[in-house]
């Protein structure tokens, strides 16, 4: 009896028989749902199937049955489509054991998130050479699996999702094969160990790690050298030891790191990140002074079952603040965080006692098993008589500083792991170091002639000759000694000159010419008061910007970007903002008034803007005083945005493409009329074309995807971005925001999601427009237009040209208050009305040079 399923195929091969090398497959997919797709039957040419491509040999490559309400179990044979690019399942109710895909080697989107399956094969990452996207989460059923070390053959792999799949075991240290990847999302697993050190100097942008069943644990050090860092979740695991120094991930907004074993003193570098706006610490061991976050950043509970010496802010009792930084030379362990609480070392602190007066006097931190260093700032405790730090795993040497405790009368080290030379203790210290054989171990000085039996102060005996000199051993110790200052010294001196070399570069770099617009830094300070704080209008990755006035009355806005942050990324971003703006002027770009060198510092000079940043209009109206914008008002600020930019892309000398535009990058005059600022990261694109393939910039929430998982950049890419401030103009809302945990933080994502349902856009409205039925139907124009701005393909964008012809129409229409327009207006020639473009505008920066 012959099968139906085989039946089925034989028939469908005679069906289609010009399309025969994935005929088989393609029918077995078919039959292996439920209930078929929308749009797929047996009786049509697969290549016709609703959400099927096939290329011109009939071979399918993309297939995306995405939200269909599939259920079934998916075909072993599933893999046989060798020219697969894209496979899109996510959203259905499949069940049973995935297929194995491997070497698919033209596959580069596998979405499979949100469904049953129950298992992921062994050799399910084999030969995926071309993956670039791979989502698994939210399948809840699958056994437990590994991540397996084939992945790294995903070379271009720039996002993996795969929360809520039951990956168990500990991370593999293969991030290092993953130039490109961005996004790592694996919370609501079963992963252990430690973070592996590939993830150092990696390009990861969004690292999602919470909620680990049994949980991760060890310290979050690499996380200092992640510089593209936008959003870490690490909350719910058992990460320990202190919070590193993250001043370098410029662009981290979101911090979760609650529900840990964190201890230690919260860095004042994490309180200076201008960029950060959320961040959880609490349920940790933290300890020292309450943090103080500026009035940006949301910090939920700190205090919660964290250990810090007061409520409120401000700085610990002096002893309090003496023992943590002792704590901290033992990086601050677990053990001490869970007993060390209060303002009162004296009081129930273990490990410490007090004489009446409150002074300490002993601490006994013998058998804990602490490691790292011996802290010289016990020698701050004044009244410290007995010290005990026997027993432990401690290294390095004893610090100098212990000779001036006066009060010191018991020192016990013994049975650690010390070296260097001792100290010279008065008579009235008692000194217990046995069990630390390498501690002492120098050539003793011979005298003329003089002898010595040799014995150390550590109890061991060097073997010395009649004459005072020591035979071979001495010798061989003497010889590594020596080797050892000379490789130092030697080292010390590299140091220093490279040292000396990287904090010359940013003058050496520097090879523009200013001298027709340079501006002195004496003006500089004269016009904003010494760079006075109360001028300071916003900080950014390269520094800050301050208002100033010159003397004749005429306001200007002054970047000072700080010698700390002086790289060649720094000198990048001071050269483009000259280059670009020596070649372009436009009524709707901020303009360039003037530079001034000083020293290492860079600063640049730009007209003033009255009303600030669309950022501040849009979502920070409570911490200015600011009235929200009216939809006229928006829709205005749209419209010049776009005439700028449509500018930059087609009517500049050169194609220009911003890579950064975003509402902090769109100043307000004080007629609300916008100009879009900060040229930093803009590219020019090669004459003849308008691509090109450069190092990813910008910002999360505003990138378009293509540039994110290809590096090659197009104006496109800005209309992507435009499109997410339309949708900004339209929510209020921002690009990214995790305060929402019910909903989609992705601005895009969600809105694109309400677009498909007109009836519920009105519900996505910033309730502070309040429009009528005349800017509704306004809005749901500027909604069609956000959604072509942010579809997923680039060719599908309008050109920023077309935008501005969508806008021109809604924009408030302009009438003439006088019939004698020339008499008043003598200078007008037309031509500013259609682009904003004044050929008569002066050009400060006609000498410049291009880099």
């Amino acid at each position: 009896m012959v099968r139906p399923i085989y039946l089925f195929t034989f028939i469908f091969s005679f069906l289609t028989p010009s399309y025969a090398d994935d005929s088989a497959a393609m029918a077995k997919l078919l039959t292996s749902f439920d209930t078929a797709p929308s749009g797929w039957s047996a009786t049509t040419d697969y290549c016709m199937w609703k959400n099927v491509n096939c290329d011109g040999s009939n071979r399918v490559t993309s297939i995306d049955l995405a939200s269909q309400s599939l259920t079934g179990i998916l075909p072993s044979d599933l893999g046989t489509l060798t020219q697969l690019t894209t496979l899109s399942l996510r959203g259905n109710s499949l069940s049973g054991p995935l297929p194995s895909l491997a070497n698919l080697t033209s596959l580069q989107k596998l979405y499979l998130d949100n469904n049953n399956f129950t298992s992921v094969p062994s050799s399910f990452f084999q030969g995926l050479t071309s993956l670039e996207i791979l989502t698994l989460s939210q399948n809840l059923g699958l056994e437990p699996w590994t991540i397996s070390t084939e992945l790294t053959q995903a070379t271009s792999l720039v996002t993996f999702y795969a929360s809520s799949a039951n990956i168990i075991g500990s991370l593999p240290d293969i991030f290092g094969s993953f130039p490109r990847l961005l996004d790592l999302q694996l919370s609501y697993n079963n992963l252990d160990g430690t973070l592996p050190k590939s993830l150092g100097g990696s390009g990861i942008q969004n690292l999602w790690l919470n909620n680990q069943q049994n949980g991760l644990s060890g310290t979050i050090d690499v996380l200092s050298s992640m510089t593209q860092l936008s959003q870490v979740r690490l909350h719910k695991n058992q990460f320990t030891g202190p919070i590193p120094d993250l001043s370098n991930c410029t662009s981290l907004f979101d911090l979760q790191l609650r529900d840990n074993q964190f201890t230690g003193l919260i860095p004042a570098s994490l309180m200076s990140i201008p960029s950060l706006r959320n961040v959880s610490l609490d349920v940790n061991d933290l300890q020292g002074p309450y943090p103080q976050f500026p009035s940006s950043v949301t910090t939920h509970t700190l205090d919660g079952i964290n250990s810090f010496c007061k409520n409120t802010p401000g700085p610990c009792d002096p002893q309090v603040t003496t023992l943590l930084e002792i704590a901290s030379a033992f990086g601050y362990p677990i053990k001490l965080a869970n007993s060390w609480t209060g303002n009162n070392a004296c009081t129930s602190w273990t490990f410490i006692i007090c004489d009446s007066q409150g002074n300490i006097i002993t601490i006994n931190f013998a058998k804990q098993q602490f490691v790292g260093t011996i802290s010289p700032v016990f020698a701050k405790l004044t009244s410290l008589r007995n010290l005990y730090l026997n027993d432990n795993n401690l290294t390095g040497s004893i610090p100098d500083a212990f000779t001036n405790m006066t009060s010191l009368q018991v020192l016990d080290i013994s049975n650690n792991n010390l070296t260097g030379l001792i100290p010279k203790f008065g008579d009235s210290v008692k000194l217990t170091m046995t069990g630390n054989p390498l501690i002492g171990k120098s050539t003793p000085s011979s005298g003329s002639g003089g002898s010595s039996n040799g014995t150390s102060p550590s109890g061991n005996t060097a073997v010395m000759g009649s004459s005072g000199t020591s035979i071979l051993p001495g010798m061989i110790v003497s010889i590594v000694i020596a080797v050892i200052i000379f490789l130092v010294v030697m080292l010390l001196v590299s140091i220093k000159c490279y040292v000396s070399r990287r904090h010359r570069r940013p003058t050496i770099s520097l090879k523009i010419e200013v001298r027709n617009i340079e501006i002195s830094i004496e003006v500089l300070k004269q016009a904003t008061n010494n760079f006075n704080e109360d001028n300071i209008l916003g900080r950014g990755g390269f520094g800050v910007v301050y208002k100033g006035e010159y003397h004749d009355g005429t306001k200007v806005a002054v970047k000072r970007m700080e010698s700390a942050a002086m790289g060649s990324k720094g000198i990048n971003e001071f050269q483009a903002e000259i280059s670009v703006l020596n070649k372009v002027r436009h009524r709707h770009l901020v303009s360039l008034l003037g530079c001034c060198i000083n020293e290492n510092e860079r600063l640049l000079v730009y007209e003033y803007m009255p009303q600030g940043s669309l950022t501040q209009r849009l979502f920070d109206l409570g911490e200015n005083g600011c009235s929200p914008l009216t939809w006229k008002q928006r829709i205005q600020i749209a419209m010049d945005v776009a005439r700028g930019m449509e500018y930059l892309h087609s009517l500049a000398p050169q194609i220009f493409i911003h890579r950064d535009l975003k509402p902090s990058n769109i100043l307000l005059g004080n007629d609300m009329r916008a100009k879009v600022a900060d040229f930093g990261l803009v590219k020019i694109a090669p004459d003849g074309k308008n691509s090109l393939t450069t190092r990813l910039a910008g910002t999360f929430g505003y990138l378009a995807p293509e540039y994110g998982a290809t590096g090659r950049v197009t104006t496109k890419a800005d209309v992507y971005a435009f499109g997410v401030v339309l949708m900004q103009l339209i929510t209020g809302r921002k690009a990214v925001d995790d305060t929402l945990p019910n909903e989609n933080p992705h601005l895009v994502t969600w809105f694109c999601k309400i677009l498909n349902k007109k009836e519920r856009i009105p519900m996505a409205i910033d309730q502070t427009i309040n429009p009528d039925e005349e800017t509704m139907e306004s809005i749901y124009r500027v909604a069609e237009l956000a959604g072509h701005c942010t579809t997923h393909q680039p060719y599908q964008r309008p050109n920023m040209g077309h935008v501005v012809n969508i806008l021109s129409p809604l924009v408030e229409k302009w009438k003439p208050t006088c019939h004698k327009l020339e008499h008043k207006f003598p200078t007008f020639h037309g031509v500013e009305d259609i682009y904003g473009f004044d050929q008569d505008m002066s050009l400060p920066l006609q000498r410049w040079q291009t880099m």
